[in-house]
C-alpha cells in the first residue's frame, strides 16, 4: 500500500482550497478529495457553511424536545383507563411538568453559562431522555408526577442552550433567522408526536413510546458530541468562516441606558403589560398541548389511530400562523406603517380570533370541532409570533432577557393553575366552561396589552425615575 509523509504545513498547502489560505498553499489542491492524510492519522476535509449544520442540530433536538413533550399527552387515554386516572389526576402530572419547567426557566441559562454550550446540552438532553423513558417505568399517578417534574428540569434547558449556540456561531445579522429556524423545531415536533407516538404505542405498547421517543435523544447525543464544538476550536470549520463568525466575538458594545437591578423592572407598566398578557394567554396554548389528544378520546369518541392521524393538525396551523403574523407585521412596517400600529393590529386580530375555541365545544360535528380549534391556534401562533419581538421593541437591550425571563416565569404559574382547574372543572361539569375560557381569555388579553402597553415604541431607562419609583 502506498503511503505519502506529510507534515503540518504540507497538510495546510493540501487543504487550502477548503481553509481560506492564500498565496501558493492556497492554490494548490489537495491530491486525495475528502480526506488529509498526514502521520498524525485521517482529518476529515474542512465543511463550508458549517454554522447552518451546526443551526440543524439545534433544529432536530428543539423537534425532540417537543416529542419528548407530547408522548404523554397521547398517551394519556390509554394510561387512564389502565390506572384509572381523573382528569384530576392528570392535571396534576401536567403541573408538576410545568412546575418543574418554570423554576428551571432561570436556572438553566446560567448552567449553560457555566459548563458551556457543549456540555450544558450533554447534561440536559441526557436528563430529559433519561426521565423521558424512565415513564416506562411509571406505576401511577405519583410516579408519572415525579418522572414529568424531572422531565420538565431538562426540558427547560433546550432554549437557553440554542440562543447560546446560535450567538456563538452566527454572526448578528444572522442571529434572528437562525434563532425563529430552531425554534420552528417546536411546532415541527407536535405535528410528528401524535402520529408517531400513536404507531409505537398501537404496535409495541405505550411504555415502549416513551422508550422510543427517549432514545431519539441519545442518538442525537451522539450526533452532538461528534460534531459540535466551539467556532474558536472546531476542527472542521474553514478559516474563513472562522474570521466571519469570530469578528463580532469581543465586540458587543456596553449596554445601552442606566443598569437596573431586576426588581427595578416593576416598576414600569411596560414590563406588567406584557406580564399580565402571558399569565393570560399562555395558558390557553398549554391547555391545547396537553389536552388536546384527551378531549379528542373522551368528548369526540377519537381512536388512538384516529388521534394519531388528526391531533397534529391544530399544531401544524399554529406553526403556519406564526410565519403569517410574524410575516404580516413586518410587511405593514415595511410599508411604512408605525410600529405600534403594525404591532396592535395584528395582535389584535389575533387575539379576537381565539375566540374560536368556543364554538368547537359547541359543535355536534368532530370535523367542524377540529377546524375551530385549528383557527383557534393558527390565531396563537400569529400572536405568539408578534408578541415574542415586543420585549425588544420596547425595552433595551442591557434588560430584555431579564423582561422575556420575567414574563415566561409568570406565564408558567398561569400555565399551572389553568391546569389544575382544568382537571377539576371537567371532572365536575365538562369541558365546555374551559373551553369558552380558552375563547375569552386571549381577548382579555389584547385589552389589557393595549391598555397598559401605550404605544409600542423604544423605551429610555432614566436613573432618576427609577429612584423616584415612577411608574412610565
Amino acid at each position: 500500500m502506498r503511503h505519502w509523509r506529510c507534515s503540518v504545513s504540507s497538510g495546510l498547502r493540501e487543504a487550502g482550497p477548503h481553509i481560506g489560505l492564500t498565496g501558493e498553499e492556497g492554490r494548490e489542491p489537495a491530491r486525495q478529495k475528502g480526506i488529509i492524510e498526514n502521520s498524525m492519522g485521517v482529518m476529515p476535509t474542512k465543511i463550508r457553511n458549517l454554522r447552518w449544520y451546526i443551526l440543524t442540530l439545534l433544529f432536530l433536538v428543539t423537534v425532540i424536545n417537543y416529542v419528548d413533550r407530547q408522548t404523554l399527552s397521547i398517551a394519556i387515554p390509554v394510561i387512564r383507563e389502565q390506572y384509572g386516572l381523573t382528569n384530576t389526576d392528570y392535571s396534576r402530572i401536567v403541573f408538576a411538568f410545568i412546575f418543574a419547567y418554570t423554576i428551571m426557566q432561570g436556572v438553566s441559562g446560567k448552567l449553560i453559562d457555566h459548563f458551556g454550550t457543549r456540555v450544558g446540552f450533554i447534561l440536559f438532553i441526557t436528563w430529559w431522555s433519561a426521565a423521558t423513558m424512565l415513564h416506562a417505568a411509571a406505576q401511577g399517578i405519583w410516579s408519572f408526577c415525579a418522572f414529568r417534574f424531572c422531565l420538565g428540569l431538562g426540558e427547560a434547558g433546550n432554549w437557553p442552550g440554542a440562543v447560546k449556540a446560535v450567538a456563538e456561531w452566527f454572526p448578528p445579522q444572522e442571529r434572528a433567522f437562525a434563532a425563529a429556524f430552531f425554534n420552528s423545531g417546536s411546532s415541527l415536533g407536535a405535528v410528528f408526536a401524535p402520529p408517531l407516538i400513536s404507531w409505537t404505542i398501537l404496535r409495541f405498547g405505550w411504555r415502549a413510546g416513551f422508550v422510543m421517543t427517549g432514545a431519539l435523544g441519545f442518538l442525537w447525543l451522539i450526533a452532538w458530541l461528534f460534531f459540535y464544538d466551539s467556532p474558536e476550536k472546531h476542527r472542521l470549520i474553514t478559516e474563513d468562516e472562522r474570521a466571519l463568525i469570530l469578528q463580532y466575538h469581543g465586540t458587543t458594545p456596553p449596554p445601552a441606558g442606566p443598569s437596573l437591578r431586576w426588581a427595578e423592572l416593576f416598576r414600569y407598566r411596560q414590563l406588567w403589560a406584557l406580564l399580565v398578557t402571558r399569565v393570560l394567554i399562555d395558558p390557553v396554548w398549554w391547555f391545547y398541548v396537553f389536552w388536546l389528544p384527551e378531549y379528542l378520546k373522551r368528548q369526540r369518541a377519537f381512536s388512538l389511530a384516529e388521534i394519531g392521524r388528526f391531533a397534529w393538525i391544530p399544531f401544524f396551523t399554529a406553526g403556519v400562523g406564526g410565519f403569517v403574523g410574524g410575516g404580516l407585521s413586518s410587511y405593514l412596517v415595511k410599508r411604512g406603517w408605525k410600529l405600534s400600529l403594525a404591532r396592535k393590529i395584528v395582535l389584535l386580530a389575533s387575539g379576537v380570533s381565539m375566540i374560536a375555541g368556543i364554538p368547537a365545544a359547541l359543535t355536534p360535528s368532530s370535523t367542524r370541532a377540529l377546524l375551530f380549534i385549528s383557527i383557534a391556534t393558527f390565531a396563537y401562533g400569529s400572536f405568539a409570533a408578534v408578541f415574542l419581538a415586543l420585549p425588544a421593541d420596547i425595552f433595551p437591550k442591557s434588560v430584555v432577557a431579564s423582561v422575556y425571563g420575567i414574563a415566561g416565569t409568570a406565564a408558567g404559574f398561569g400555565g399551572m393553575a389553568f391546569t389544575l382547574i382544568t382537571g377539576k372543572v371537567v371532572d365536575k361539569f365538562s369541558y365546555l366552561p374551559i373551553f369558552v375560557a380558552a375563547g375569552i381569555l386571549p381577548v382579555v388579553a389584547v385589552i389589557l396589552l393595549a391598555l397598559l402597553v401605550g404605544r409600542i415604541e423604544s423605551l429610555t431607562l432614566r436613573p432618576q425615575e427609577v429612584a423616584a419609583g415612577e411608574l412610565r
